[in-house]
């Protein structure tokens, strides 16, 4: 076990407890020497711990402290850089380019024994033949859903008869075969879903979605009875 790792645990370990817990029962449930848990308490303190107490009378954490957003586990970075390869591996330049900054970024930040477990990890995604999307520029289909503009499109069902629709854009899924575009249809009045590949033409009006993406994908997880599972 690291030591930033050690002091997460501690740090989670303290909040399960509402009163006083002793050094020795910290210690006991850590696997570590009394001597290490004090040092790391102290370590903790320095960085802002609200921990009170002392050797014989016991410790508690104050509500209200939150650890430094770059205290990781070693399965946590594992699932960082398991996602960012996918994500580097099956989608379009920008997000590829996206998922790299981020795991530099996140490497810049992490203390050094993180870092070497981030920069040395072996899990591995395979290369796989990237989805056709068609003419469908998915990074305007982000941008359009984080600002909220309606779309118009031109969409071609499974038996390639055309139509023109005008959507609201509020999720885009990503599978290993195609890219899928959730929507409410003003010419359906219903939730549908759009395939990338099958997007004949797009262009990102002026014109607000009414509702929030928020209660849009709520309404479209009732709707279908989809479990948030983040």
């Amino acid at each position: 076990m690291t030591r930033s790792t050690r002091l997460l645990d501690l740090i989670q370990l303290l909040r399960t407890y509402r009163r006083p817990v002793s050094g020795a029962a910290l210690a006991q449930r850590l696997g570590i020497s009394i001597r290490t848990l004090y040092r790391d308490i102290a370590t903790l303190q320095a960085q802002g711990a609200d921990i009170q107490g002392a050797p014989g009378f016991g410790y508690v954490l104050k509500p209200g402290f939150l650890m430094p957003p770059m205290m990781l586990s070693e399965e946590e970075i594992e699932a960082l850089v398991l996602g960012a390869r996918w994500v580097a591996a099956r989608t379009d330049d920008e997000l590829k380019d996206a998922a790299r900054n981020a795991l530099a970024k996140i490497a810049a930040v992490l203390p050094a024994d993180l870092r070497r477990e981030l920069e040395t990890n072996s899990l591995l995604v395979s290369s796989a033949r990237k989805p056709v999307v068609g003419i469908t520029d998915l990074a305007a289909v982000r941008e359009a859903i984080r600002q909220g503009f309606k779309l118009d499109i031109g969409y071609a069902d499974i038996n390639g008869r055309s139509t023109n629709r005008r959507i609201w854009p509020f999720a885009l899924g990503y599978f290993e075969e195609t890219r899928v575009l959730a929507a409410w249809c003003e010419l359906r009045e219903d939730f549908r879903h759009f395939r990338a590949e099958r997007i004949a033409s797009m262009i990102v009006t002026d014109i607000r979605v009414p509702q929030t993406r928020r209660h849009l994908l709520a309404e479209w997880r009732r709707v279908h009875n989809v479990k948030n599972d983040m």
